[in-house]
């Protein structure tokens, strides 16, 4: 394995553990970081051996969400186009390739789960978090954005609780994310590699086929009600949303100031 490796793999009996890795940065998600875990991703998916895929963090937290810092660098001089085509490919794109892997997947939350690690976790189609874990997206305080590239909220917590999160950059802790449905369940911090494996173990008991179709029925369902439809009309207004006056301030305030802002809004 590579030591200087953003992404860390494990296989793990019929388990394959995908662990974010950038414990300094709150493993914070950089290009680097989502290529590194699609390939992992495909590699799992491929892998006949592997039929229950778990995506992690290592260290405190899952992850602060999108590298800010690295963000900042790559703005200068990029154009709506060249920032389409980007964040098609890093955030949408493999967001949806994380919804419809035909093998489940179980996101294993501690600590920090913001914003792009937010739409990381609530693709997978399971969330184990620990009692410290929190979650937030705070974008539209902090950046003057329609929230991050993928709107999977109001799906996975209800309309209400999603407008509440949004309008106010609020974090969500566990105990009220398993109680809006949003966290599949909630156990200590000490346990919760320990359980999510148990968890995965138990599915991955589970026919592999049966569990392809029934997943792939599950996912229709949600389609024909307009899921997918509802996120591509998204993609195409957060893009929007960077080309106005207020997302033109806040970049040149920094992200230092969009932090700031986002701690400021959590409360």
């Amino acid at each position: 394995m590579d030591d200087d490796a953003q992404i860390i793999s494990e296989r793990l009996g019929p388990v394959a553990r995908i662990l974010q890795n950038r414990p300094e940065r709150r493993n914070a998600q950089g290009t680097r970081m989502l290529e590194e875990l699609e390939a992992a991703l495909d590699a799992a998916v491929a892998d006949p051996a592997v039929r229950v895929i778990v995506l992690g963090g290592v260290g405190d937290h899952f992850s602060a969400g999108h590298d800010l810092k690295e963000g900042e660098a790559e703005r200068s001089g990029v154009t709506a186009e060249q920032r389409y085509v980007r964040e098609s490919r890093l955030y949408y794109d493999l967001s949806l390739k994380i919804w419809d892997a035909p093998k489940p997947t179980i996101a294993q939350v501690q600590g920090a789960c913001i914003a792009g690690a937010f739409m990381t976790a609530n693709m997978c189609d399971l969330v184990v978090a620990s009692e410290d874990a929190f979650f937030a997206d705070p974008v539209v305080n902090t950046l003057g954005a329609a929230a991050v590239e993928v709107l999977v909220h109001p799906t996975v917590m209800g309309l209400r609780k999603a407008k509440d999160l949004l309008y106010t950059g609020r974090r969500m802790d566990a105990a009220e994310a398993l109680a809006c449905g949003m966290v599949s369940r909630v156990v200590p911090r000490a346990a919760l590699e320990a359980e999510t494996l148990a968890l995965a173990e138990r599915i991955a008991a589970t026919p592999p086929f049966a569990l392809r179709l029934v997943k792939k029925s599950l996912n229709r369902t949600l389609d024909m009600a307009g899921f997918r439809a509802g996120l591509e009309a998204h993609f195409d207004t957060h893009q929007l949303s960077h080309l106005t006056t207020e997302f033109a301030e806040v970049v040149e305030r920094g992200p230092g100031d969009a932090i700031a802002r986002g701690r400021s809004a959590a409360g």
